[in-house]
């Protein structure tokens, strides 16, 4: 049996290898063959301060080409050291942030080389507040497979609670409200989810898909028969940043992590609190136990249905709040299809992050970070279409699951019907 068992892991080892050694190499070769070949002449600057700050910290100014060339032969090398050498799990992460920091380098190096210095501290503000819906969404959907069950539905309660949160902000005028108001209208999406999967055993992913359809329709709906002819219902009001004092004036770090709204406060707590509660506490030990083999869980008294209708519907007021986000956290005003796919790409950083809180946020802080050089980079390099760049965060989610997650285990009972004996 150990014999077999070996010649059945073997192929899959060797094939995420060379699968590795190829994306790596691949992600090389551009950086050399099109960042560094195609830069402009001169250097990439990158601003470290932003103006009007009380401390002005000098900007970076590197060779774009050169520094492309050599951040290009760096991927390379890494992927002829997966080729042949086997890593620990700790060396692959590793490997994969280097690769992805090399060619996000080389990509700024190449628009901005020539051009004027880009602040790298208004870049990171935006992609910590692209990444808030993600995060969020996120982590709703780790609570529920975690627990056991597919979570399709994030984007349905990014839309419903974005639509509900600025419906309601704008009627009553409060914001905290409106804030409330979407979280438990994604609880509720949540809710159905958990009523039709765990009740009636429907199939987990058509039932999330039908339930994201639902969103959209019954959202653009609402839309045209009430806030398009009532304005007075979406009048576009958000929350203010706040500056947490004396956090918020660290150079560098203050502006991007302490000087925001209360949405990225909340998502800060989210994290820590699903991160320990999962990992550190009796209840995460049983929903984990629940979402990897409930037969036994129940045996020892654990209820099992009940665990999983409380773990979905508290993803959904989580990503309801990820949905008031895009309302009233951000533009402040619903428009019909407002989530925009981020719901799926949450879902990808989820599996990407390898079904953890903490996974789950690097990489939702990935895809934010490729969103927010799509609003950038254009306004840097003309050279850049926008249309193209607005593709970018969607390639980059194909490019992590597809060609660096590599093989991932979800929660053994993962989308699998519960029925109590």
């Amino acid at each position: 049996m150990t014999a077999i068992a070996t010649a059945v892991r073997a192929p899959l080892t060797a094939n995420r290898r060379y699968l590795a050694t190829v994306t790596f190499s691949a992600l090389g070769l551009l950086d050399i063959l099109v960042f560094g070949l195609f830069a402009h002449a001169g250097d990439a600057g990158f601003n470290l301060s932003q103006s009007g700050s009380g401390i002005q910290i000098p900007a970076i100014r590197v060779p774009a080409a050169p520094v492309c060339y050599a951040l290009g032969a760096v991927s390379i090398g890494l992927g002829a050291l997966r080729a042949t050498v086997d890593l620990n799990r700790r060396g692959k992460r590793v490997s994969i942030a280097v690769v992805l920091l090399c060619f996000l380098v080389s990509l700024l190096c190449w628009a901005d080389a020539g051009a004027i210095p880009l602040n790298i501290i208004n870049l990171m503000q935006g992609t910590l507040i692209s990444s808030i819906p993600l995060v969020l969404g996120a982590l709703a959907g780790c609570l529920c497979e975690r627990s056991g069950v597919i979570n399709i539905a994030i984007e349905g309660q990014l839309l419903f609670g974005a639509f509900t949160a600025a419906i309601v902000a704008s009627a009553f005028g409060g914001l905290w409200v409106g804030l409330i108001a979407g979280s438990l209208a994604g609880g509720l999406v949540g809710l159905a989810l958990a009523v039709f999967a765990i009740t009636f055993l429907m199939d987990q992913i058509i039932l999330g898909v039908v339930l994201n359809v639902l969103a959209l329709g019954l959202t653009d709906y609402l839309y045209d028969r009430l806030m398009a002819q009532n304005p007075n219902y979406n009048t576009g009001i958000t929350f203010n940043s706040i500056k947490i004092p004396g956090l918020g004036d660290i150079p560098v770090i203050g502006p991007i992590l302490f000087d925001s709204n209360v949405f990225l406060y909340i998502t800060y707590f989210m994290i820590i609190a699903v991160q320990i509660g999962l990992f550190y506490t009796r209840w995460g030990l049983r929903v984990r136990a629940v979402g990897e083999h409930p037969t036994a869980a129940d045996t020892v008294g654990i209820r099992v249905l009940w665990t999983r209708y409380r773990n979905v519907t508290m993803g959904g007021l989580i990503a309801g709040i990820g949905g008031a986000f895009l309302t009233i956290g951000s533009v402040g005003s619903f428009n019909p299809d407002i989530s925009s796919g981020f719901g799926f790409i949450a879902l990808a950083a989820l599996i990407f992050g390898r079904w953890t809180p903490l996974g789950s946020l690097a990489a939702a802080l990935l895809f934010g970070f490729c969103l927010e050089l799509a609003l950038v980079l254009p306004t840097v390099n003309p050279l850049l279409p926008p249309p193209i760049m607005n593709t970018a965060p969607y390639v980059a989610t194909i490019i992590a699951v597809a060609g660096l997650v590599g093989k991932v285990r979800a929660p053994a009972a993962d989308g699998q019907p519960y029925i109590k004996s």
